[in-house]
């Protein structure tokens, strides 16, 4: 089955459609950034915010997803919460890179509410049920809940709008291992369950990958912070600065913009401990740019297979993109971006909504 290797273009939308979603994640600070960016999108419906292990254990991450959209102001967004291990393997986390609590340096108040009463795949299932069609799947961590979901009901790929993936690497180094990236390679048997269940969806609806090959293209910088700081109205503070002593903390007024820098600090302190610079590479709020089409991208589609077995290779993403397994593709994979006009749309959607967040109550 020779299969179409045509690069497909997708620019911004000059009248974006609202788009309502699912959102899986591992909080994490890159998810932290993303769910910031999608309660600060007007264009972004959130139904739901799932919880699974990953950066760090899914009870931490679902205090840190809860605490986090409170922060955020959004604390009537549903949280639920996943399985504790993934399908088959030992769970990996990585506080190394999150920090102990999955969010640098970062010390959120806790929650006021709990958990919802729902496990993260009965949510899966209970909304597509609800809203078929109409729902679009965001995992920016393990795709464990979506894998024990398509448990429950094989048919759920045919009920969800479009699926995006931020995961997996093909022509690029991992991030784990040398051919695998972190999220494929906690659980590599949900993303095999998930790639193949959705080989049964049509090509318009395939899933979206973004890989390493172009997230780790997405590095944020202190200037970015900066950014968003002056649109919020704070004066230059520094306090981001490479030459800071290790561990500064933030002062700023805006809780929001303090508990940014102090999470970004910690983990470009980790990049630059690795040799790569003081950055951030934020995979998971371009994914969630490309899930709701606000940022100029392209794809190629492949057909998608996951390394179960390999001594050296195991949850390594595999892309046949000429046909040679004679499988129809099942997946997008995105190949290409504008890394600079992603941060200029984040910095100024993410600004505004801090600085709107912070006014004053109108005496009106």
């Amino acid at each position: 089955m020779l299969q179409d290797g045509t690069v497909h273009v997708h620019e911004p939308d000059a009248t974006p459609t609202r788009t309502r979603l699912i959102v899986d994640v591992d909080t994490g600070i890159d998810d932290a950034l993303a769910l910031l960016y999608l309660v600060a999108s007007p264009d972004a419906e959130i139904a739901a915010a799932l919880c699974t292990a990953g950066n760090v254990p899914v009870d931490q991450v679902t205090v840190n997803t809860l605490s986090w959209l409170e922060v955020c102001g959004r604390p009537d967004i549903e949280v639920a919460a996943g399985s504790q291990l993934p399908l088959v393997a030992p769970l990996m986390t990585t506080e190394d890179t999150h920090g102990p609590q999955g969010v640098g340096y970062a010390e959120l108040p806790p929650p006021s509410r709990s958990r919802s009463a729902r496990s993260a795949a009965e949510a899966w299932v209970e909304l597509t049920r609800e809203q078929p069609g109409e729902l679009t799947g965001l995992v920016t961590g393990p795709l464990t809940n979506l894998a024990l979901a398509l448990r429950i009901d094989p048919d759920l790929p045919l009920r969800l709008h479009r699926l995006v993936i931020m995961g997996g690497c093909f022509h690029h180094p991992g991030n784990t291992t040398p051919t695998s990236e972190w999220n494929v390679a906690v659980d590599p048997e949900a993303a095999k369950v998930v790639f193949d269940a959705f080989s049964i969806v049509p090509p318009e609806r395939r899933p979206i990958v973004c890989p390493l090959d172009v997230t780790e293209s997405i590095e944020m910088y202190p200037e970015h912070v900066s950014r968003i700081a002056e649109i919020v109205g704070l004066a230059p503070s520094g306090e981001l600065s490479p030459d800071a002593p290790r561990g500064t903390r933030s002062t700023a007024e805006a809780p929001l913009v303090r508990h940014i820098t102090d999470a970004l600090r910690f983990y470009m302190e980790f990049h630059r401990d690795q040799g790569i610079g003081f950055l951030a590479h934020v995979h998971d709020p371009f994914a969630a740019a490309v899930a709701l089409g606000a940022v100029p991208y392209t794809t190629r589609p492949a057909t998608v297979d996951v390394e179960l077995d390999g001594r050296l290779t195991r949850g390594t993403t595999v892309a046949d993109r000429s046909g040679m397994w004679k499988r129809a593709p099942n997946a997008d994979i995105v190949a290409g971006t504008r890394p600079a006009e992603f941060f200029d749309h984040f910095v100024e959607r993410v600004g505004s909504y801090i600085r709107d967040l912070n006014l004053p109550p109108s005496k009106n």
